[in-house]
This record gives structure tokens, C-alpha cells and sequence, in this order.
């Protein structure tokens, strides 16, 4: 299933949505605030974003810049009764790639999603999340919590394989063998402890990531 966020704060709009699109295979998230939509993009950047402009808490079209400055590529649609061709503008201008005004038809909805995921290819192999981390692969950037991290290259290349295998074991000789030893030169196992311990404290120790004890680590989800 792809996941996608709604933010919007009429529960009648938001959850009529959420049923519809389910049944088309999309896992709907709902965030009826700004600060909710904030929360959950930092843990985890879905597929696309549907965005109202009117929130109780602030405004969408400047959410919807905060979202372009930390996931440039991400989809965003705008769906709100603001029809007027100075607000249409002005969603555009702020970084949205679709406009639909209310009151509209699911099935069109529906319709505009397929086609812009169609457009963008799809951002499944260029974000990768975790909890609160994220990552950018196309333009090499970290995320923790939203705000961005610098990693050295064994770090980087350390991360990227543990998210890549989200979910599985790995041991510290697998690991070895795929960040230091691609070209069959030998490191010494305590340059992994080294490296993990300084990729720890530059994401501020995330308990996703896991140490299994005598075999090596694992990255997953928090429940």
C-alpha cells in the first residue's frame, strides 16, 4: 500500500477521503493540524501529500513551503474551497504541483493523485524513513526530526544500508563487507564501533536503531 497524508480539519471531508482512497489501496493518514502534519512528516514522508489551506492552526501554503524546503520532490495537491485564480496562484508559487477546489468528486481526486504520481515517477526510492529520520537520496541529505544532519561518507553509506534493510538483521561482518570492503581491502572490525557510535550521537541516540547483541544491528519502525 502507498502511504498519503491528508491534512484537513473537517472530519466529514477527511474521512469520507480516507474510506475512498483506501479502497483504492492508499494508506490515508489524517492530520487535522499543522503541528500534526509537522509531526508526522518528520517520523515518516509518505508518498504524497493532500494539503488544505484553512487549518485551525496555521496556514497550508506555509506548510507547504516548509515541506518543499525539506522534501523538494514530494507531491503535494492542495484541496480547499479557496478557488479565487489569486489563491491558485499563490499555491503554485508556494510549491504545490495540483490545485483542487472544493467541493470536488472523489473519483476526480483519485484521477489527479494517479496522474501526478505518474509525473513524478513516484518518491518510494528516494525518500527513505524511519522513525523520525529521514533521507533525501537524490540529494544526499539527512534529516532528524525535520532538521538536517551532517554525515561524514562511512556514516552516510552506514545509514543508507541499514534503512535500505529496514526490518532485517544485520551482522557487523555483513556490514563490513558492504560499506568498507567493497573493494576486498580489510578493516578492522572496531572501525564499525567508531562509526556507529558517531552516527548515534549526530542522530541523537534514536532507539530505531537497534543493537542485537553478538551479532550486529537492525533499524526499524517504533510501533
Amino acid at each position: 500500500m502507498m502511504d498519503l497524508y491528508y491534512i484537513e480539519d473537517d472530519p466529514n471531508i477527511a474521512s469520507a477521503a480516507k474510506e475512498y482512497l483506501e479502497q483504492k489501496s492508499f494508506r490515508v493518514t489524517i492530520c487535522a493540524t499543522v503541528a500534526a502534519a509537522r509531526q508526522a512528516l518528520a517520523k515518516q514522508v509518505p508518498m504524497l501529500v493532500l494539503l488544505d489551506w484553512n487549518m485551525p492552526d496555521g496556514r497550508g501554503d506555509r506548510l507547504c513551503q516548509w515541506i518543499r524546503s525539506n522534501w523538494r520532490e514530494l507531491p503535494v495537491i492542495f484541496l480547499t474551497v479557496r478557488g479565487d485564480a489569486s489563491d491558485i496562484v499563490s499555491g503554485f508559487a508556494g510549491g504545490a504541483d495540483d490545485y483542487v477546489v472544493k467541493p470536488f468528486e472523489l473519483e476526480v481526486l483519485y484521477s489527479r493523485i494517479l496522474a501526478l504520481l505518474r509525473r513524478s515517477g513516484g518518491t518510494s526510492g528516494q525518500y527513505l524513513s524511519c522513525a523520525g529520520i529521514s533521507m533525501d537520496l537524490n540529494r544526499r541529505r539527512v534529516l532528524v526530526h525535520a532538521r538536517e544532519v551532517s554525515l561524514g561518507l562511512a556514516e552516510y553509506q552506514l545509514l543508507l544500508y541499514l534503512m535500505q534493510n529496514k526490518g532485517r538483521t544485520l551482522t557487523r561482518e555483513k556490514i563490513l563487507e558492504h560499506v568498507w570492503d567493497v573493494n576486498g581491502s580489510y578493516v578492522n572490525d572496531n572501525t564499525l564501533t567508531v562509526t556507529m557510535k558517531r552516527l548515534r550521537d549526530k542522530l541523537e541516540e534514536p532507539s530505531c536503531l537497534k543493537t542485537v547483541r553478538s551479532v550486529g544491528y537492525r533499524m526499524e519502525d517504533e510501533i
